[in-house]
């Protein structure tokens, strides 16, 4: 069968042939419909994003069809449409260890060890393939989802990352949140979900005036700031007041400041919770996260109970995928999909559907 492989970071992806997985036990294969190129994708082939397993088949998270399962597998089955999340954990109730399958990134401290590589070597591959063999843990069966656009529900993974670091903040109905990259795919799912989960205002904070005016479009509840480098705390508050929850979804951002000033915007007695890729230290005040009861918190990935919710959400509505601008790409260049994916953000998303 066609995979997209990655040899060795730095390289590049290409497409080539592989073997069709066979089931195993743990497992189940599934028929590949739809997997989300990430903006970052093309970064992280070239190392620049942690290690990678390679050689694999890449690939994070989808959507797929079970094909078979294996004896000792019952959560899903065949026929079954699924989402692989691909987080993986070893299932220790005292300290758990976890891993990406197809891609980079290890839970808890980020520093990978003896058991995670074992993770890694047993469960390598990824989704970008006609087919793929996936750890039992990593699928969630989604009921009633025939007949929605597979390219569509691709973006669920994202989704169910916002809505974990909104449900680790305690967003509840009538809350005022403030996302900070919101321009970004991960700010723009955090939006979504934000809306869906009853925030009476959303703050969408970031640089691309293009993407703010197509948020803004989306519910009279959103309200674009746009960062400068130059008072933005103060814009984030003149926007829509202290926030009861802050969501940074920034990406590899140059220095803490759009952090710290979401951290300015937050009440007294709020939450700021991360989420997104920002490699900074954040040097946050002691004495008014005492005084004022701030919670920081940061949040990885979703639980399948967060992943199920969300599929809730979409289902019934109040999720419309509909608004995403989805770009559909093929296996056959894996190059050109990725530099499309570079250059793509907000409500928009590269797909592939092999």
């Amino acid at each position: 069968m066609r995979a997209w492989i990655l040899d060795e970071a730095g390289k590049p992806l290409r497409l080539g042939e592989v073997p069709e997985p066979r089931v195993r036990g743990g497992g189940a294969v599934v028929d590949v419909l739809a997997v989300h190129i990430p903006a970052y994708t093309a970064a992280l082939t070239q190392g620049a994003r942690g290690d990678l397993p390679t050689p694999l088949v890449l690939g994070a998270a989808g959507i797929g069809r079970v094909r078979a399962v294996a004896d000792d597998v019952f959560n899903v089955e065949p026929g079954d449409l699924v989402v692989a999340t691909a987080l993986l954990s070893t299932g220790a109730a005292d300290a758990p260890e976890e891993i990406l399958v197809g891609w980079t990134g290890v839970g808890g401290r980020g520093v990978a060890t003896e058991r995670t590589r074992a993770m890694q070597a047993v469960w390598r591959d990824g989704m970008s393939a006609e087919q793929a063999l996936c750890p039992k843990e990593v699928l969630i069966r989604l009921p009633g989802a025939d007949g929605h656009p597979p390219e569509r529900l691709a973006f669920l993974p994202w989704l169910s990352i916002a809505a974990e670091g909104l449900e680790r903040a305690g967003q509840r109905a009538g809350d005022s949140v403030v996302v900070l990259g919101a321009t970004g795919q991960l700010g723009t799912a955090a939006v979504l979900v934000a809306l869906a989960r009853g925030a009476s205002r959303v703050v969408a904070v970031g640089r691309n005036a293009t993407v703010l005016d197509g948020l803004k479009a989306l519910d009279h509840r959103v309200l674009p700031v746009r960062l400068t480098g130059n008072g933005d705390a103060a814009a984030i508050l003149a926007a829509g007041g202290p926030a009861d929850v802050v969501l940074d979804a920034l990406g590899p951002v140059p220095g803490p400041g759009p952090t710290l000033a979401g951290f300015g915007a937050v009440r007294d007695g709020g939450s700021l919770v991360l989420i997104g890729g920002v490699r900074q230290d954040l040097p946050l005040p002691y004495g008014q996260l005492m005084r004022r009861r701030l919670t920081v918190r940061g949040s990885w990935m979703a639980s399948p109970a967060t992943v199920l919710t969300v599929w809730h959400l979409v289902a019934s509505g109040l999720i419309d995928l509909g608004a995403l601008e989805i770009h559909r790409v093929g296996l056959d260049d894996p190059g050109a999909a990725l530099e499309l994916a570079a250059r793509t953000s907000g409500p928009a998303a590269v797909v592939l559907v092999p």
